[in-house]
Parts: C-alpha cells; sequence; structure tokens
C-alpha cells in the first residue's frame, strides 16, 4: 500500500487515512493507495471511511504532475471504484474538499463535514471542467441549478450551504474521524448500506441554452465553464454511463486548448513570480506598526489594507480636518469589508479604538517599522517627505514611496539610508486590487526586499519585482500601448470603438474607460512632466489634454471620455468628445480611416509585447511571468490567455514581429521592433524559454 494513504481496521470499519501532505492532492501514490486501501476493506471490514489526515481533506489535484502523461489508475477509476464498492462508504470532510477531492467525496456513498468545511469544483478558473464524474454526481445530489452555479463559478462553498442543497448529509463539530465513525455506526444500526449517487434518477432539466448563453457572456471568451453547461445538460439527458462518457469528451477538448493552457500558465506563474534567488536565507525585517502620509484614496486604501491583516496604523495628513476626512474614508472602506465578509463587526470596533489613528505631525511615525508615503506625484513634494522621514523614522524602519512613475532611486537619495528606501507600487483601490509592484532601487538591500515581499503576502497582495524606470514595468508597458491606441484615435478609431474591440478580446475594462475610472488628470501630469524629454519624432495627440483643460477629468467630474449619469454604472457615449477627436484630425491634415476590430486588437497587442520584450531586455523584469503577473492582476489582461507574454507565445512571435514591421512603415519611430523579439523569432525560441533560463 502506498504511503499516502494508511489503512487500519477499527471494529468492524476500515479507516482509509489519506496522508499526502501538505494539501492531500490526488497525486499517483494517493490514487494507488486508495484503490489498495478499498479492497482491504471490502475484504474484513462492515462499512468504510476515507479522511484526510493533516489540515484538510483533498484539497485537489497534485500541481507537479500537470502536463504530464496520466498515470493509472486515473482518478475517474477511483470515483467509479469507491462507488461500485459493496459495503457502505463514508467521505468525512475538514478543511476544503476541492476539485478532485470533492470528486473522491461524491463517489462515496455518504458525506459529513465539520462546520468549518468548504467543498468546490474549481476547474474552470484552470481552463478545464470536473472529468472524473463532478458533472454527472453532482447534478443528481443536488439538482442541475444549483450544480450549475456551483461548477461554473469554481467558487469555493461554506459547508453550511453544501449542507441545505442536499451535498452532505451531516455537519458535526468532533474531528472528521469521530464524525465519520459515529455517522456509520449510526448507519449500520439502521441497516442502511451503499447509497450510490449514480443510483439517484437524472436531475430535471433546466433552460440549458440560456444557461449557455449567459456563461458564454459573462465568462468575456472563457470557454470552460460554458463547456461545463454542456456536461451538466448531458447529466439530464443521457444516462449516467454515457453522461460520465460525455463528461471525458469534453474535459479532453479542454485540455488541449489554447485557453487552458494559458490558465495553467497563469496559475503557476502566481506562485513563482515571488520565488527571487536573491532572497533566499535573507530574514525579513518584523513589520507590526505601519505609517501611511496621504490619506487620498490611495493612501485609506493602503491604510485599509493593512489594518484588514491585522497590522497597527497612523495615517499621517497635513491638517485636522483632512485628518477626519481620512479616517471617515477608511471606515467606510472597513465597513464594506464587513460586508464582503472580510471582517467581522469585533474586529471593526478594535481597528477603530485600538489599532488606526491619525495625526498630523510625522512624529507620530517615530516607532513605525514600515512607512509608505502616498503623496501628490511630484518628485519635490516626495524627495521632501523622505528627508523629513529619514530624520524621523528609527535606523531599521523601511521607508516605501507608492510613486506610480517617478524615479525611486531620486527618492533613495534623499536619505541617509537609501538601503532601507524602496518602492510599493499598489494599484487603486489599493485594499481590492492584488497587485504590488515592489520596486527595488539601486542600493535596496535583499532585507529591504525580503521584508517588502513579506509585508505583500501579510496583505495577502501578489508582489512582482521591478526595476526603476519611469512607470516600471506595468505602467510602463501601459504608456506604449496607449499611446499606439491614441495615434489609432487621431487616424480614424473612435475610443468607444477601441474600448468595445479590447473587451471583445478579454479585457476587464476599455482602455478609455479605465482612463475615467482612474482619473484624466493623472495622465495629463505624467504628459506634462515628461514633454520636455519627448523626442520629436514622437506624435504627440492631444485631445485628452483638451478634456483635461476643460474639468473633465472622468468618473470624479462626471464626465471624462464617458458621461457618468449620478445613480448609473458605466458611462455614456459623449458626442462632444468625438468632436473635439474630428478638430484635432482637421488641424493636423489627417484623413480618417476605418479599422477593424481586429486591426484595433493587432495594434494594440504588437505594441504591448513590443514594450514588454524591451521591458525585459532591460532588466525591469527579470522574467515574461513578471509581466505576465502584473497585467493580469494590475491591467486586466484576460487570465484565460495567460498574460500578454504567454498569449504572445501562443499566437507565435513570428506573426507578431511581422505586424510590428507592417506598422513601422507608417510609424517607423514608434513602431522600431524590440531587439529581444527580432532575437527570439530569429532564434526560433520562445519567452516561455526566457522563463525557464531563470529557474533551471
Amino acid at each position: 500500500m502506498s504511503n499516502a494513504v494508511n489503512y487500519r481496521l477499527k471494529g468492524d470499519i476500515g479507516i482509509i487515512e489519506i496522508s499526502n501532505p501538505p494539501v492531500n492532492a490526488t497525486s499517483h501514490a494517493v490514487r494507488k493507495g486508495l484503490l489498495a486501501a478499498l479492497e482491504n476493506a471490502e475484504q474484513e471490514a462492515n462499512a468504510a471511511l476515507i479522511v484526510g489526515a493533516g489540515r484538510t481533506f483533498i484539497a485537489g489535484a497534485d500541481i507537479s504532475e500537470f502536463g504530464k502523461p496520466p498515470k493509472k489508475p486515473g482518478l475517474p477509476d477511483i470515483c467509479n471504484r469507491i462507488e461500485a464498492s459493496p459495503i457502505p462508504i463514508v467521505a468525512s470532510l475538514h478543511g476544503t474538499a476541492l476539485g478532485g477531492g470533492l470528486e473522491v467525496a461524491l463517489a462515496a456513498h455518504y458525506r459529513v463535514a465539520v462546520p468549518t468545511a468548504k467543498v468546490g469544483l474549481p476547474e474552470v478558473t484552470l481552463g478545464i471542467i470536473p472529468g472524473a464524474g463532478g458533472t454527472q454526481r453532482l447534478p443528481r445530489l443536488i439538482g442541475a441549478e444549483a450544480a450549475l452555479g456551483i461548477i461554473t463559478s469554481g467558487r469555493h462553498v461554506p459547508i453550511n450551504e453544501a449542507y441545505q442543497v442536499g451535498l452532505v448529509d451531516q455537519i458535526s463539530d468532533g474531528t472528521p474521524e469521530e464524525n465519520g465513525l459515529a455517522f456509520i455506526h449510526d448507519l449500520l444500526s439502521k441497516g442502511h448500506g451503499p447509497r450510490p449517487v449514480s443510483g439517484i434518477p437524472a436531475p430535471k432539466p433546466v433552460d440549458f441554452d440560456a444557461w449557455h448563453a449567459k456563461t458564454l457572456k459573462s465568462g468575456k471568451g472563457q470557454i470552460a465553464p460554458a463547456t461545463a453547461v454542456r456536461a451538466v445538460e448531458a447529466a439530464s439527458t443521457l444516462s449516467f454511463l454515457d453522461g460520465l462518457k460525455r463528461e471525458r469528451e469534453l474535459f479532453t477538448e479542454l485540455m488541449a486548448s489554447p485557453q487552458r493552457e494559458g490558465l495553467i500558465h497563469a496559475f503557476f506563474a502566481e506562485r513563482a513570480v515571488s520565488k527571487l534567488p536573491e532572497l533566499k536565507g535573507i530574514d525579513p525585517r518584523e513589520i507590526a506598526k505601519v505609517g501611511v502620509i496621504g490619506g487620498g484614496t490611495m493612501g485609506s486604501g493602503i491604510a485599509t489594507a493593512c489594518l484588514v491583516a491585522g497590522l497597527d496604523i497612523t495615517l499621517i495628513e497635513r491638517d485636522a480636518q483632512s485628518a477626519e476626512a481620512a479616517r471617515t474614508k477608511v471606515e467606510t472602506f472597513l465597513k464594506a469589508a464587513i460586508k464582503r465578509g472580510k471582517l467581522s463587526e469585533d474586529a471593526f470596533a478594535k481597528i477603530t479604538s485600538t489599532t488606526f489613528r491619525t495625526a498630523t505631525e510625522y512624529t507620530a511615525l517615530a516607532e513605525a517599522d514600515l512607512v509608505i508615503e502616498a503623496v501628490f506625484e511630484d518628485m519635490d513634494v516626495k524627495k521632501s517627505v523622505f528627508a523629513t522621514l529619514d530624520s524621523i523614522c528609527k535606523p531599521e524602519a523601511v521607508l516605501a514611496t507608492n510613486t506610480s512613475y517617478l524615479d525611486v532611486n531620486e527618492i533613495a537619495a534623499a536619505t541617509s539610508r537609501p538601503q532601507s528606501v524602496i518602492g510599493l507600487h499598489f494599484f487603486s483601490p489599493a485594499h481590492v486590487m492584488k497587485l504590488l509592484e515592489v520596486v527595488v532601487a539601486d542600493a535596496t538591500s535583499a532585507e529591504t526586499t525580503a521584508t517588502a515581499f513579506t509585508f505583500a503576502k501579510r496583505l495577502r497582495k501578489t508582489a512582482v519585482r521591478a526595476g526603476v524606470c519611469d512607470g516600471f514595468i506595468g505602467n510602463r508597458i501601459l504608456a506604449y500601448y496607449r499611446t499606439a491606441l491614441d495615434n489609432m484615435v487621431l487616424d480614424g478609431a473612435s475610443p468607444y470603438q477601441i474600448d468595445k474591440a479590447l473587451t471583445a478580446f478579454g479585457m476587464a475594462m476599455g482602455p478609455f474607460a479605465v482612463s475615467d475610472l482612474a482619473g484624466l488628470d493623472i495622465g495629463w501630469a505624467t504628459r506634462k512632466r515628461k514633454a520636455a524629454t519627448r523626442d520629436p519624432r514622437a506624435r504627440i495627440p492631444t485631445f485628452a489634454d483638451r478634456l483635461c483643460e476643460m474639468g473633465r477629468f472622468g468618473q470624479k467630474t462626471g464626465r471624462g471620455f464617458y458621461i457618468y449619469e449620478e445613480g448609473k454604472r458605466g458611462g455614456i457615449k459623449d458626442p462632444e468628445v468625438e468632436e473635439i477627436i474630428a478638430k484635432e484630425r482637421a488641424a493636423l491634415g489627417i484623413t480618417p480611416r476605418s479599422f477593424t476590430e481586429e486591426d484595433i486588437q493587432r495594434r494594440f497587442l504588437g505594441a504591448l509585447i513590443n514594450e514588454a520584450a524591451r521591458v525585459l531586455a532591460d532588466g525591469i523584469a527579470r522574467r515574461p511571468l513578471d509581466i505576465d503577473v502584473t497585467l493580469l492582476y494590475g491591467y486586466g489582461f484576460p487570465r484565460w490567455r495567460g498574460g500578454p507574454m504567454k498569449w504572445a507565445d501562443i499566437a507565435g512571435l513570428s506573426g507578431i514581429l511581422s505586424d510590428i514591421r507592417t506598422f513601422a512603415a507608417e510609424d517607423a519611430y514608434f513602431w522600431s521592433p524590440a531587439p529581444l523579439l527580432e532575437h527570439l523569432v530569429a532564434e526560433g525560441r520562445t519567452f516561455e524559454d526566457l522563463n525557464k533560463e531563470h529557474t533551471s
């Protein structure tokens, strides 16, 4: 029997304990062990109990097996074998029963759980569907409608909800083994035997076509959730065995899809992004007390994220009135966290009375372990702040800037401790967005960098290491592809057409709608800052500047590229914007031409990949996967495409380079191909090859 599964007899009950730390994943060893243990139980026991050792039942598949040829016995075989057992099989759940773990539990005849357990079938988040009977057994157990809600969302379901819909038979406070044994003793005393889910009548059909259309629309191009609808439909319309066969056919199709490849890449990239060789063996500094300077939307969001993570926060504002406004803003954010289930009422009361305070003097930060500056994006202002912090903060304090574009080396030079200065670029809203760019300056110590990554983990954010340049990884790439889009507007496309084309590609929002959300004044300030150093060969669209001069800064003023009406979600097109653009075209002597959706997407992606290749060559991002994670978490790039670098590999680098060279015929300065991209194409290599070089 496998070491990953322990078997023992307790009275007349066989106990099958999965012991494959840390999460009891359904590895080949676990599958073999389950089969052997089941055979033992059937020879000598009247019933069998499946439990997980440690902190969980089975949290899913073994990620080390992803992308490798499957080894027998496969999970579908194990699940079918469990269900066919002649003795009652009970699964006792704790921690999580996810993916293949829940499929094992569904194959058992009965399910019990502790009150804190969670279940789910998250396969769609990896571009596939449950492939071991989950789409066939779950609908029989809880009905097609409830099963569709769980499977197409991939969400983790609290056990109380699972009990209410009939997924589990009992919730008990004991240990998993105690709960399972008690349930089995009661079962046997009543003479109950096996109860295979396959024997339950097929679920009543629902409007599967409506579900399919709805899932396709909400998935913004992702196909796995919609495919799952067809698998559940098979549970309603086919026999159980034919349904299993149909599930496997759909599963196999998705396994070969580019979307599955992209989602698997994203899954591994987000785990690899914080693994930096230079931090191996480096101990981070302890962070308990954090100072935040600036109580605007960004500073208040940063303070909220820290408070929810259990840190002690002092927020500095320029005067008492501003400090009180910042406190109100933070408390509003915290109340929203209560509604989302991220914070309890008791925790809120403790935070507002004990661990959160505002002040107007920097001296209140004398004992802070970390100070994060979130003031106006102006170099002189930031240097003044850091010079003051240098004189006040304790020697071991880490000083961080939340700048989006500015030179962290120059900011660090305003202090006597540049080794303790780092960039922590949060994304708005900071208490919601998961991305955190950790900008490592020339003098930043490994200890300071390690502290920043540990801090990000405490805040449950995904940290990406970035080097120093204007805009770091994300905003540098954004500025470049945004220029390509603005030039397209000058040449004949409308902002609304571009937004529509890029949301059709899968972007979370169109770029012009994003500008309205962030505030057009931010980009305006950046353009004015960079005007003196702009290359004379660059095209300079000014239509966004005209909007700013009119006081139209986006959502916060009610008008930007779109018009925003009180109480309504989203914006509506503004004819006046198109008039402003038309006047600029006329002044420049441009005759507008038409662009197709594909034209827009190709130029957007060509610009993005071209500049990303330069970011890599300059060492601002160490690996292509760092760019993928940055664009996925901070800029709304569709996760099912894996990130822009993964998308480029799948689409083919030679085709992208060919597009760039074609576009260069009309603007050789902007569309100059990145040398790294040219080298990769010439050598027949990919961005994934560069990822492997950094992990080998």
